[in-house]
C-alpha cells in the first residue's frame, strides 16, 4: 500500500493526499509510543559476548530499522523478511501477504552495553503497536504482523514473560496480539533487496517517512533518552 500510493501521486500532491486521507494520522503516528516499564526479567549478561542477534517484525521494515539504527549499543540492523521459504523471500511476492513471510528487522548488537530485554522494550514501546493483528497505520496484511523470532529459549522466556507483564500491566487499552516464532530451520531471516536498505534515513522527505517513521525515532529519544544515538548505524556503512 505504502508503495502504491507514493508512486501514483508523488511530490507535492503526495503530501496533501496523506492529510487529506488521513486527518490526524500524522498526529496519531507521533503520540503512539506508550512509556513502558523495563522487562521485570531479563537475560543475564555475559561478558565474554560482544555481538548478539535479534529478529523483530513491526509493520513495514523501514520503521523498524530506523529505530534501532538509532538505538545504543545496536551494531547494524538489517531490512529483510522471515517466517516464508528463501524462495518467496522477494519484496513483490512477500506483499501479496500469501508467503508466511512478515517484513523484518535483524537487529546485531552488543549485549555489554544493551539487553535483549531493553530492545523488547523499544519494540513494544516505540517501534510499533502490539495491539493491532496484522495491521501497523496504513500497511494491511500478514506481511505487518507484530512478531518476534526468538532465536534460543532465553529470548523466548523473556519476550513471554514480558509480554505478560505489560498485558497484566495493562499498559494497552488493548491485549498484545504479538507472535512468538523460533527461529530455527526451516524458518530463516532473509535481508530484504538493496534499496530498502536505509530507506528512512535515504528518503527522510517521503511523505510516508516524515508522517510514520521519523516521530518513531523523536519518540525514541523522548522516551529513552539513555538508549537513543544521533547518528544512526547503517547498512551501507557496515558494508551490507
Amino acid at each position: 500500500m505504502r508503495n502504491s500510493l507514493l508512486l501514483v501521486v508523488g511530490g507535492v500532491l503526495a503530501v496533501s493526499v496523506w492529510v487529506l486521507a488521513g486527518g490526524g494520522m500524522r498526529s496519531a503516528a507521533a503520540e503512539n509510543a506508550v512509556r513502558l516499564p523495563a522487562p521485570a526479567f531479563d537475560m543475564p549478561v555475559d561478558p565474554q559476548a560482544t555481538r548478539a542477534s535479534a529478529v523483530f517484525a513491526g509493520g513495514c521494515f523501514w520503521g523498524i530499522q530506523t529505530v534501532f539504527q538509532h538505538t545504543r549499543g545496536v551494531l547494524d540492523a538489517v531490512s529483510g523478511y522471515a517466517g516464508g521459504a528463501r524462495a518467496t523471500a522477494h519484496y513483490e511476492i512477500v506483499s501479496t501477504g500469501s508467503t508466511g513471510h512478515a517484513e523484518s528487522v535483524q537487529v546485531t548488537y552488543d549485549p555489554r552495553q544493551i539487553s535483549y530485554g531493553q530492545l523488547l522494550q523499544i519494540f513494544f514501546s516505540v517501534a510499533h503497536d502490539p495491539t493491532t493483528l496484522n495491521r501497523q497505520y496504513p500497511d494491511s496484511g500478514t506481511q505487518y504482523r507484530s512478531n518476534i523470532f526468538y532465536e534460543n529459549a532465553s529470548q523466548k522466556e523473556v519476550a513471554q514473560r514480558y509480554i505478560a507483564q505489560l498485558d497484566a500491566a495493562k499498559v494497552f487499552p488493548h491485549k498484545i496480539v504479538t507472535q512468538l516464532t523460533a527461529l530455527a530451520p526451516p524458518i530463516a531471516f532473509y535481508p530484504a533487496e538493496g534499496y530498502h536498505q536505509d530507506y528512512a534515513t535515504l528518503h527522510p522527505e517521503s511523505p510516508y517517512i516524515a508522517t510514520f517513521d521519523l516521530p518513531k525515532v523523536a519518540n525514541l529519544k523522548a522516551l529513552l533518552p539513555n538508549l537513543y544515538r544521533d547518528k544512526p548505524v547503517l547498512v551501507s556503512q557496515a558494508g551490507v
